[in-house]
């Protein structure tokens, strides 16, 4: 059957690919150790779950406004203004099926065919495909391990062209948790100060998830962005919400408009008692974020020095989020019985099919020297864990 040729080049999310096939070999009954999640391991806190059964028990099942609850949007408004000192409006927010789904909307919304986005790498999974899906060209800004993965202001310049449409900042990041200095931040708006038609773009998801303190925030740093920044967030990450598929996007309120009509035509609202869900999310106790957020730091302390006793893999601690994004490159070119390990995808095949562990492929993130190994597990699965990579490395080597 012939199908579109723009779909043609969108290859499955090799994090989610391999997810599930540790899930199919655990169903199978085999002992698989996975490092792949890309969520909390933690229950969905009980006040959420308890607001959205009291909504589906109220009849509150049916079609909200397209763009959410007002009083869900409202709630986004209030914490944004908290996090970027800037007044946000209710009309400049949209709650959106997951904050994927709000990228995804963002994208149709702003991007004509050859439009440019830059992308900081490593990066998540998901940009380049939303922005190829638009008809745009992801430009590709690398980082270096030896900079703890921080942009240079200067690469940044050389990747801007009339072309240019919007910049995706994402901190603290996936997959390498890197949250950017102040100072970086600064230097970036400078860079941007003359080119008036890019958006930046602020992706959200793990500010919550910083082991560093606050993590700083480019509208505080330069608010003359103002009209031209959307920050995209969503409860999934820091409230243990993956499925509930809840994001939001805040901006200027000609984007957030055009992305309201795109979503009337499309999802129209999200699921009317998980909006209720993420209200209480957001407006009730930030203790369990609080609780979340030591257990995370607790199990990077340990996945860490665990990595720092294995020979050939260096890594640079994450600042944020719950991934530690390991240089494994001292093992390519072992020799296996499958044969030579050339880059991320061998080990990772490798790794899962001879030790029973799961892990993502840098090369998913345009780092091929690295994989990805998520601590959103239980200690004493990141032990196990670690324990077979350690095996499994010294058999390599």
């Amino acid at each position: 059957m012939r199908l579109a040729s723009r779909i043609a080049p969108i290859e499955d999310s090799p994090t989610l690919a391999i997810t599930a096939r540790a899930k199919a070999m655990r169903q199978a009954g085999i002992d698989v150790v996975s490092f792949g999640a890309g969520e909390p391991d933690f229950p969905t806190p009980a006040h959420i779950r308890r607001a959205a059964s009291e909504a589906m028990e109220a009849g509150f099942t049916r079609y909200t406004p397209a763009a959410g609850i007002p009083e869900l949007r409202e709630a986004v408004a209030r914490r944004l203004e908290a996090r970027h000192a800037i007044p946000y409006r209710t009309e400049e927010v949209i709650i959106t099926c997951g904050g994927k789904h709000a990228l995804y909307n963002l994208a149709q919304v702003l991007l004509d065919p050859g439009d440019e986005v830059v992308v900081i790498t490593p990066h998540w999974v998901s940009y380049p495909p939303i922005v190829r899906m638009a008809g745009g060209i992801p430009v590709f800004l690398p980082t270096s391990e030896a900079e703890g993965f921080q942009i240079d202001p200067r690469a940044l310049r050389r990747c801007l062209t009339p072309k240019t449409r919007a910049v995706i900042l994402n901190a603290p990041a996936n997959p390498t948790g890197t949250v950017y200095a102040a100072e970086t931040l600064g230097a970036i708006a400078q860079e941007l100060h003359d080119y008036k038609d890019v958006v930046v773009i602020s992706d959200d998801i793990y500010v919550e998830l910083s082991y560093v303190g606050e993590v700083p925030s480019i509208l505080r740093i330069a608010p003359s962005l103002r009209e031209r920044t959307v920050v995209v967030g969503g409860a999934s990450k820091a409230y243990a919400m993956t499925g509930w598929r809840i994001g939001f996007a805040a901006g200027p309120v000609e984007i957030i408009a055009a992305m309201k009509r795109l979503q009337s035509h499309s999802t129209s609202n999200p699921t009317s008692f998980a909006q209720k869900g993420a209200l209480a999310a957001f407006t009730g106790p930030q203790d369990v974020v609080v609780e979340m957020r030591e257990a995370f730091e607790a199990r990077r302390r340990v996945m860490l020095d665990r990595l720092a006793a294995i020979p050939g893999i260096s890594c640079v601690p994450p600042d944020g989020a719950f991934y530690a994004f390991p240089n494994v490159s001292a093992i390519f070119g072992a020799e296996t019985a499958r044969g030579t390990i050339a880059g991320s995808l061998d080990l990772a095949a490798y790794l899962l099919e001879e030790a029973r562990l799961a892990v993502i492929p840098g090369i998913a993130f345009g780092a091929d020297r690295y994989i990805r190994l998520s601590f959103a597990t239980s200690l004493s699965e990141i032990t196990r864990g670690l324990e077979r990579l350690e095996a499994a490395f010294r058999k390599l080597r």
